[in-house]
């Protein structure tokens, strides 16, 4: 037997897999096809303070060992989420999720997130300072430790929920910008986000996205991934949450033997709606393959 129990911020999970927001949607698509509670957790769809249509389409273009999205943070509101999102949720997921906010300004973070963190299910909330597929938002205030720290100090002040900070992979010093959320007052570090790429079409002349860049992820980016989580789980005592490019239980090992958690896996979930529920299941074989009977003895191996 081996233990696949982890400690995310205080909760403890059955298991370290959470599908990565914007890959789930708000999760009970996905328990049409799999006992979706099998999972540690997920993160839903990311919540905005107004409904959002997102960027205009083609918003996917496939890449070698990837794929680019622009899709713009599409979702109903915090107040539909609310309302509707979660209360179906409910009758499908019976454990804590996570609870993905963002906005384009301070106060719509805040504002969102006091309002999802009355929730009774939502667990954590994590917040999104790095979206690169929106414009006056997002991602501007995930590249800079200021801003960064601001977002933080503003949502720790409106809820009791662990805070988990999701930070961009576009920055020069991501352990500089993990540290300035630690010393704001968050409880974990998820990243990395999503590359900022593109495609040309060679028969059009013109960019693939109609967004023109938009976010890289998929296996291509793990290597950098693996680097991130890995420096800023050394800049930082709180938890962290790896993602970027993770598709089998052998990747989780390694993301967490890199300092990691938990983790995320997001673009696998959109080739292979059963990606998460394989690694799941698989995560023992590995374990028992590498020698490993704990979980909880590979997080930070140098």
């Amino acid at each position: 037997m081996v233990n696949t129990e982890v400690d995310l911020c205080g909760v403890t999970i059955d298991n370290p897999v959470i599908p990565a927001s914007g890959t789930f949607g708000y999760g009970y698509e996905f328990a049409e096809l799999y006992d979706i509670n099998i999972l540690g957790t997920f993160s839903f769809k990311g919540t905005t303070k107004e409904p959002r249509f997102g960027n205009p389409t083609p918003r996917i273009a496939e890449c070698t060992a990837g794929m680019i999205n622009a899709v713009g943070l599409q979702n109903p509101g915090v107040q539909m989420v609310i309302e509707e999102e979660l209360p179906r949720l409910k009758k499908v997921f019976h454990k804590p999720v996570m609870a993905n906010v963002s906005g384009f300004s301070v106060g719509e973070y805040a504002y969102v997130s006091e309002l999802i963190g009355r929730e009774e299910q939502v667990g954590w909330i994590e917040v999104n300072v790095s979206c690169p597929n929106v414009h006056g938002g997002g991602m501007s205030f995930g590249t800079d430790s200021k801003a960064a720290a601001e977002v933080t100090r503003a949502v720790k002040k409106v809820t009791d929920k662990p805070v988990i900070v999701k930070l961009s992979p576009n920055v020069t010093d991501i352990a500089a910008i993990a540290k300035a959320c630690e010393d704001a007052g968050a409880d974990g570090i998820s990243l990395i986000n999503t590359l900022l790429g593109m495609r040309i079409d060679l028969k059009t002349k013109k960019p693939v996205i109609a967004n023109v860049m938009g976010g890289f992820s998929g296996p291509a980016v793990f290597p950098v991934a693996l680097r991130m989580v890995y420096q800023t789980a050394r800049a930082v005592k709180i938890p962290v949450v790896g993602m970027g490019g993770v598709s089998s239980a052998e990747d989780v090992l390694e993301m967490m033997a890199a300092g990691a958690a938990a983790v995320e896996v997001g673009a696998a979930n959109l080739t292979d709606p059963f990606a998460c529920k394989k690694i799941v299941e698989d995560l023992p074989r590995a374990m028992a393959k590498y020698g490993i009977k704990d979980l909880n003895e590979l997080k930070g191996v140098r």
